[in-house]
């Protein structure tokens, strides 16, 4: 027999968080601002309420426009606000 440990095949596992939202913002340089809404039951009598929260997202070739739907991913702080990077565009304002 092998005396060899045996090696254990770890699969990194992406732990970022994704959100999808809609562009409300696109002012600054390289920078837009996303909604991104969340439907969470209120704690004690149990209804729906929405919770929105505006994320600072890098968008390096200053694509997206006003009304866009985006995936947006968690990455490491790339100025003093923006914590997002765009993913991906999912439909384009009309």
């Amino acid at each position: 027999m092998d005396d060899q440990p045996t090696k254990e095949v770890s699969s990194r596992v992406n732990r970022r968080k994704v959100r999808e939202g809609t562009v409300t913002s696109v002012s600054m340089d390289k920078t837009a601002v996303v909604e991104v809404v969340d439907h969470v039951p209120h704690r004690k009598y149990g209804k729906i309420i929405r919770r929105t929260k505006k994320l600072y997202v890098h968008d390096e070739t200053n694509d997206l426009n006003q009304g866009d739907k985006v995936r947006v991913t968690e990455t490491r702080p790339t100025s003093k606000l923006k914590r997002w990077r765009v993913e991906q565009v999912l439909e384009r304002a009309k």
